[in-house]
């Protein structure tokens, strides 16, 4: 089988196509054949070499869609389609950046559906972020109003879909000018341009701050993010975007505005059960949500993948075929 192999952390060009023996499941693990994953910002932070625990060489890869090949229990018939993500994928075992993986059968969620691959390779870590952090972080209701900080990433793309669609109105933030019409048109009621300080432009809009924040950007901008709530209101910090995992001398009570609640969400803690999945699965057939793709590779162009998502031209998920 062809595998995208990281024998030392670097740049774009450590990822090397080779290949491999298809590796063979023991008890409580499946052979699964990827179609394909999703590429995330904390492969790109691994492949720096910013994931301590991380041992090379490894394959990395914290999702995937695709077809079970091989269940030595049984429990899962050959061709049964499947989404996997977290849960040590890609940084304490190998993951989906190959043409074929052993997982952790618990790791596992069986689904059925006629959407091209493209389509649901761009959900399970996607899906399960945005749809925790509204939810179960945020437990967002119909009339708030919400800030996404990093609108264009493929989570804030989603997160506004999700939200707009359960009647929250959003206001989301890029740097880029070009990229207003593009968050518009995916349903954000209102798109700023982030220059770092947003409480002003914030409460233009909304006088009295929003009620619920989602923070994708990072520590950097998590301050001015909770100053945009209104009083009472929630904050949740779901990415890092800037690669920013720290806040230096943190004092909460100068941090976190009075009344004002923070939290995170984390999909590695906290799993959305399968027939979530399969509902969100179903919004998309019937066309009540649209995933943003940004762009398609194939796993022989792993690199130029990786390329495009550290350059931040895209909107949206990048997809990998393999």
């Amino acid at each position: 089988m062809k595998a995208a192999v990281i024998y030392r952390p670097g740049s774009p060009e450590e990822l090397i196509l080779e290949e491999r023996p298809v590796p063979v499941p023991t008890d409580g693990q499946v052979l699964v054949r990827v179609k394909a994953f999703g590429l995330n910002r904390s492969e790109l932070m691994t492949r720096k070499g910013y994931s301590p625990n991380v041992i090379f060489p490894r394959v990395l890869g914290i999702e995937c869609v695709g077809e079970v090949e091989t269940d030595p229990s049984g429990q899962y018939a050959t061709g049964q389609q499947v989404l996997a993500l977290m849960g040590g994928m890609g940084r304490d075992f190998d993951g989906s950046y190959a043409e074929y993986t052993v997982l952790p059968k618990y790791l596992l969620h069986p689904v059925s559906s006629a959407l091209p691959w493209e389509t649901l390779g761009a959900i399970p870590e996607m899906f399960q972020t945005a749809h925790g952090s509204l939810y179960s972080a945020l437990g967002i209701q119909p009339g708030e109003t919400l800030l996404i900080r990093g609108g264009t990433s493929s989570v804030g793309m989603l997160a506004s879909g999700l939200a707009t669609h359960a009647g929250v109105a959003v206001i989301s933030t890029t740097r880029n000018s070009q990229k207003v019409q593009t968050l518009l048109d995916n349903g954000a009621a209102h798109v700023l341009i982030d220059d770092g300080y947003l409480k002003d432009k914030v409460q233009a809009i909304f006088p009295g701050g929003v009620d619920k924040v989602l923070e994708l950007v990072g520590t950097g901008t998590l301050h001015d993010s909770l100053s945009c709530l209104k009083p009472g209101g929630t904050g949740c910090m779901s990415g890092m975007l800037s690669e920013s995992w720290t806040i230096p001398d943190f004092a909460p009570m100068e941090f976190i505005p009075a009344t004002v609640r923070l939290t995170t969400y984390d999909s590695g803690q906290i799993t959305s059960p399968t027939s979530v999945f399969q509902e969100f699965i179903q919004l998309i057939e019937t066309g009540q949500i649209r995933l943003s793709v940004s762009r398609v590779f194939g796993l022989d162009q792993i690199v130029d993948a990786h390329r495009f998502m550290e350059s931040n031209q895209g909107a949206g998920k990048i997809i990998v075929l393999t």
